[in-house]
Order: C-alpha cells, then structure tokens, then sequence
C-alpha cells in the first residue's frame, strides 16, 4: 500500500525512486497504538508520478489584507509575509516540472504528507498528555531534485489548504539585501547535519535554524524570539544522510537511499537478535536462561527477559533482591560486584534506521534499556537534541528518553552457560 507520499511505480515492473525516508525519533519501529495512514514513526519520500514542486515568480506589494487575499486565492502557492496593517508582500510562486515536494507537519489537512505529532519520551504517547502541541499545523516542506542525484532541500513552513504560506505581524521576517523577503516559523525548524556523514566515524554537528527560502541561520536566543540569528552563508539547506530535523516537538531523522542501502535491516536485526539468544546468556545468579523477546512483542516484560543493572553492565534475569532504599525503588546492588544503581529490562532497538553499523548489540542506554551496537550507542550518546524552548540533552533515539550516567550508555555483561 501507498501513503500520499508515496507514487506507484509508473511501469508494473519498475521500482520507483525512493529519495530517503524520514524516521521520527522516540519510536522503536512503529507508534504505539500502531502506524495508520499518514500518522506513522517512518515515511518514504517516492519521485511522484506527475512533478508538484513550486518555485517563485511574481513579487506583489499589496495594501489591505482583503487583495492579499485576492492574489492568494488564484489557485497559486504564495508566501504573504505582513510588514504591517497597511502593507503585505505576497511572493507568488509558479509550477516546478524538476522537483517534487513532500510536507509535514501536524495539521491532518491533505497537503500534509506525513502527520507527526508530539512525542511524549518513553514512547507512552497517549494524546491526552499534549495539552498544547508546540509543531507547527504547517511546519516544514522538503523539496526533491526529480534528476540524479535527487537532492532533498528543506525549508520552514509548508501551504496550507489555500497554497498560502501566511506569516503574520508577529513572525520574524526580513527584506535580504537582494530584496526578496525571507522570514522564520513561530517555533523555528532547526537542522543538524552529522559530520562525517551517518557513518561509524560520525561526529554530531552544529544545530542551525532554516527560513521559509531556504537559507541557514545560527540558533536565535529561544525557540520563538523575534530577533533571527546571523546568516550563515558556508552552510546551505541540503538534506545529508544522518540529518536531523528538528520541529520543537518531534525531531526527524533523514536518511537517503544510497544510506538505508547500506544500514542493517529489520531482518539483520532479527538474526543479531536469535543469535544473542542462541548463546543462551544466563542469569549469573538464578542461573536461568535468558532471551531477548520478539521484536512485535517489545513492550511486554517477558519472563526470560535480561534486565541490566546499568551503573556496570552486569546482565541477569529478573529478581527481586537488593533494594537499597524505600525511596529509589529502581536502585539496587548489583550481586556480582555491588555497584549501585538502576535496574531495568533490556529492550532491543529494533528501529534499523538510527543503527550507524551492523554491529551486535552490546550497550544499553542509560536508563531506559534500550540495547543496540557499541558505535550506534556512542553516536546517540553525544548528540545533544533540542528540547523544550531552549534546552539540549542527550536522549534514547528508541523511546526519546533523556540520558543519563557518565557515559549516556554502558556495556553489557553476559555470562554464557556454565554446562
């Protein structure tokens, strides 16, 4: 089946061209109460059948709202940006045969492609607890190149209903000195490229904030201050495999073809995952064997399931010894070394595109459990993710949970079978 998004191949035997996929971060593989429709934890962007990109054209400068309205109900895409009561720019745009743009944001109107919505951390995302969402109706619009080697752009705000993009008095917005307007989302769209690409040597990048057109600025004081941030004129608006884009309120993932391509899939997962259990790691204490559950059966706590104490690594089956205090219910003494701290139950990263190798999985996130290769948890282990209005911390890409401990992470300790 085919979302919006995606196109079906024009030729029966023909595969379409696939520009990359966005994940969204804090699910492991699919949304909690399960992926329908455009509300989904990943979504492919396909070359469409028929090009939808826009470019602008005409430049008007209007005086009353009502022939902003005029021009804008032409049936064009247009960008009205308002200086003032009295006066209004509406950058007109015109079809583009070359590129094809996909939208997103949280608004479930038809010109979104893909819906994302707030994620609550630890993947328990019940809509009752978004009291106020903080994405944008509109918030983002990605533009594909239809010719090799299909460059992603992406740029702040997307049309609504009305093909407008309609920012107010109060938005921040500007005339660049080669005198076309620009201006910022109430809430921004922040990027961050990785350097080295999303590879085993990746290092995190430096968050910078897109414009409607395109163009990269350094961060502004908080999420919403009027004041934009400085231009920054080395960097452009490309999308790289490994991208993260950020929506105050969910942050995405881009990963290109060419790098899913090269990225383990769910079922190099599931044989990293029978084979960890064929080792049949055991419990250094009860001596039971262990084994890490089927990935469709990743929220229920089985009763062979490995739990870790996570200040040392030291991996065992479930017990109910070793509490320190009333207070701290999830600290307790390891038995093998008497290291203190929490104790939980491991959980297999089960999402293959935030995986930067193939390697086994032999670190948990601190605390939340999740277990995934050793380059992969020292990547996310450093990546500091927006958060609120102003704040950054590292967090679990699997549940979004925030890291904690030394390390953000820890190696695993397994004991083989004593026979």
């Amino acid at each position: 089946m085919f979302s919006p998004g995606q196109e079906e191949p024009s030729a029966p035997n023909k595969e379409p061209v696939k520009y990359g996929e966005l994940v969204v971060l804090g699910y492991n593989g699919a949304l909690p109460n399960g992926d329908r429709g455009r509300r989904k934890s990943r979504f492919a962007l396909y070359k469409r059948t028929k090009a939808n990109g826009v470019r602008p054209s005409t430049i008007h400068v209007v005086s009353t709202p009502q022939a902003s309205k005029a021009i804008s109900c032409r049936g064009q895409h247009s960008i009205s940006y308002t200086l003032s009561r009295s006066q209004t720019v509406v950058v007109e745009y015109t079809h583009d045969k070359d590129t094809d743009m996909f939208q997103v944001g949280r608004s479930t109107e038809s010109p979104i492609d893909f819906v994302v919505t707030d994620t609550v951390s630890g993947c328990q995302n019940d809509d009752a607890q978004i009291t106020q969402s903080t994405i944008s109706r509109f918030a983002c619009r990605i533009v594909c190149d239809r010719s090799e080697p299909y460059t992603a752009r992406i740029f702040a705000a997307g049309f609504d209903s009305s093909k407008n993009i309609f920012l107010g008095e109060k938005a921040a917005k500007w005339k660049n000195p080669d005198g076309h307007m620009d201006g910022l989302t109430t809430n921004g769209v922040l990027v961050m490229h990785p350097r080295g690409g999303f590879t085993q040597e990746s290092q995190p990048g430096v968050w910078r904030e897109i414009s409607v057109c395109g163009d990269v600025y350094t961060l502004r004081e908080t999420r919403s201050a009027q004041q934009r941030g400085k231009l920054v004129e080395s960097e452009t608006n490309v999308l790289q495999d490994g991208s993260l884009i950020d929506l105050c309120g969910a942050t995405l993932l881009w990963r290109t073809a060419d790098g899913l391509f090269h990225t383990p899939t769910q079922k190099h997962i599931e044989a990293l995952r029978q084979e960890i259990n064929a080792a049949r790691p055991q419990c250094p204490v009860g001596l039971n064997t262990l084994a890490f559950p089927s990935i469709n059966r990743k929220e229920v706590v089985e009763e062979k399931q490995p739990w870790a104490y996570l200040s040392c690594g030291h991996v065992h089956g479930y017990h109910n010894w070793g509490h320190r205090s009333d207070t701290e219910a999830n600290e307790r003494e390891c038995p093998m070394c008497r290291t203190v701290g929490p104790y939980v139950p491991l959980w297999l990263g089960c999402e293959a595109g935030f995986y930067v190798d193939a390697g086994p999985p032999t670190h948990a996130f601190t605390p939340c459990g999740h277990v995934c290769s050793e380059k992969s948890a020292k990547y996310w282990s450093q990546i500091p993710l927006p958060h609120g209005t102003h704040a950054f911390h590292a967090a679990c890409p699997f549940c979004a949970t925030q890291l904690v401990g030394e390390q953000n992470c820890i190696k695993l300790i397994f004991q083989g079978p004593v026979d």
